[in-house]
């Protein structure tokens, strides 16, 4: 999954990879009765254990990632390197100023950009860049963020194609957005405000068309105007950095992706004054970046990472990479009505060999998205992906999948995945049972109050439609109104929604009961967590009074 396309799973249960309703949540009862683990409030939790199992004397339950690296799951482990300098970093103290100009002048030497800097995560970096490019430096102006009052520049350039839900550590500055569509717009926006481009990477490798790091980089420069490329998921590239090499001013990384340095750390690379200038905005140094904290540990584990990604055997990993998925791959393919499939990497970004395992959703009476539920919520648990398809579709060629990416795995999880995925895969299950005729007409407004974790807040639902079981219409939300699509099922409701605005999406997934007029359930908010709803439908009172249409001009007012 591209770094931009996680907008696009926001309504995706975090591990389970699709949202699946009531009792269909789990495959059967024990999978159902495991999905507390996901947030792990049922689990029992005592004296914390030191040693392998740590997480799980916290009443946490540890997954197998077979999904990638994203943040909710633990993101990627440490290089040895990494953990071994992190540990001996410890144990000392330091001038930090002091530690940021060795590691950076040693980046550089690294990697061959003129400088680097290890920031708080790849968006903490993003962040201090963008205070870099609107202050120049001027601690004056560093303390003002984000009241921007009086600074030369201030706004900041995105195409289109790169707003996503990390730009937040750009707006966050309090710089104004300005998304453009075209390359013309793009040049025709920059103008003496314009204090930074940002942007993520082309799809394409080598690609020098309109947008692409190479055309917008060519015409920021002639202007003077920064360019910061966001990389957070890719594989590095070093002497040259390909970003930086296409004229990129800025390539920010997430450390604890594909480098596997801390999850919590981040690297920049490029322009040395720039990037003197986004150390000057981050911690310890105070202002609006003082949040942005990183570590001794995550400044020598970081380089440390970086010190290891070039001396990594990365052909090597891959291939290794491929042989689990192959051991998995000749596992499941022994059960007749599946097939498999192994993608290679072709790009930088997650770059992985990837498993697909498909199967008719009619035969084996599960979808992928009921798998993926059912592997993530029993133990051992395992984050996976889900395909297309749904239970019950009886065309053949609507097949349905899971996915498996390699490049997250450890030694041995690919024989306990196999098993697992096999097992899964031979349960017996029932038939989809046909769903109960509805016990209301739902169609007519509704008020809602949504139960927030300390916010009340008012929605109305205007459900237009009711086709037996089919529901839709809208919700309206705070700031919002939105398309909504559910199913009633005897008692039971489902149906969601999403809140979309540029860059975000908040979905609401509602689920619960109808009683006469009155509904009331929890809401799954997808990385949001959840909330509390109940709607009381609006009956309209009879009125069969004929119109008076006035003649003439009103004699009053």
């Amino acid at each position: 999954m591209k770094r931009r396309d996680v907008i696009k799973g926001l309504t995706m249960l975090p591990l389970a990879g699709g949202i699946v309703g009531s009792a269909q949540a789990a495959i059967n009862a024990e999978g159902a009765g495991m999905i507390g683990m996901l947030g792990g409030e049922n689990s029992a939790a005592g004296p914390m254990k030191f040693g392998p199992e740590v997480y799980r004397s916290l009443g946490v339950e540890p997954v197998i990632n077979c999904r990638g690296t994203f943040t909710i799951i633990g993101a990627s482990t440490l290089v040895p390197e990494a953990k071994e300098a992190m540990y001996n970093a410890q144990s000392n103290y330091v001038q930090l100023d002091e530690l940021a100009m060795g590691v950076g002048k040693r980046l550089a030497e690294l990697s061959g950009a003129e400088w680097g800097v290890v920031s708080c995560g790849c968006a903490g970096g993003m962040k201090i860049v963008t205070m870099a490019a609107v202050t120049g430096g001027n601690p004056e102006k560093l303390v003002r963020i984000p009241d921007l009052t009086g600074f030369e520049k201030d706004e900041v350039i995105i195409p289109r194609r790169s707003r996503n839900t990390y730009d937040h550590a750009v707006r966050n500055v309090g710089v104004k957005i300005i998304t453009v569509d075209t390359q013309e717009e793009l040049e025709a926006a920059m103008n003496p405000r314009t204090a930074m481009i940002y942007m993520m990477p082309s799809t394409k490798p080598g690609d020098t068309g309109p947008l692409s790091v190479h055309a917008i980089s060519k015409a920021a420069k002639l202007k003077g105007i920064p360019v910061l490329v966001d990389a957070a998921a890719e594989a590095l590239t070093l002497n040259p950095n390909v970003h930086l090499a296409d004229g990129a001013t800025i390539v920010a990384y997430s450390g604890g992706k594909a480098i596997r340095g801390p999850q919590s750390a981040g690297l920049l690379l490029g322009d040395k004054k720039l990037l003197m200038a986004a150390w000057q905005a981050s911690a310890p140094h105070h202002g609006a970046g003082r949040d942005n904290k990183v570590g001794k540990e995550e400044q020598i584990g970081m380089l440390a990472a970086v010190e290891a990604w070039t001396k990594r055997n990365h052909a090597q990993e891959e291939l290794t990479w491929t042989g689990y998925l192959e051991t998995i791959s000749k596992r499941v393919s022994a059960i007749n009505g599946v097939t498999t499939s192994i993608r290679q990497p072709t790009g930088l970004d997650n770059r992985t060999p990837t498993l697909t395992i498909s199967w008719d959703p009619a035969k084996f009476n599960a979808s992928g998205q009921e798998m993926a539920t059912y592997l993530s919520t029993t133990k051992p648990r395992i984050a996976l992906s889900a395909g297309g398809g749904r239970r019950g579709t009886p065309a053949s060629e609507n097949l349905t999948s899971i996915s498996v990416a390699a490049f997250m795995m450890q030694p041995g999880d690919d024989k306990i995945v196999a098993d697992r995925i096999f097992n899964a895969l031979n349960m017996k299950r029932p038939v989809t049972p046909e769903m109960k005729a509805p016990s209301a007409d739902l169609k007519g407004r509704w008020d809602v109050t949504i139960e927030y974790f300390n916010e009340i807040s008012k929605h109305a639902f205007s459900i237009e439609q009711q086709d037996s079981n089919w529901l839709k219409g809208s919700h309206k939300s705070a700031f919002t109104t939105n398309e909504l699509e559910g199913t009633i099922d005897g008692n039971e409701v489902i149906f969601r929604s999403a809140s979309r605005m540029i860059a975000d999406n908040v979905p609401f997934t509602f689920s619960g009961t109808v009683s006469g007029d009155t509904m009331s359930g929890n809401i799954h908010h997808g990385e949001y967590l959840t909330s509390k709803f109940t709607a009381k439908k609006i009956v309209q009172p009879s009125s069969r009074q004929r119109i008076h249409v006035p003649v003439g001009p009103p004699l009053s007012s």
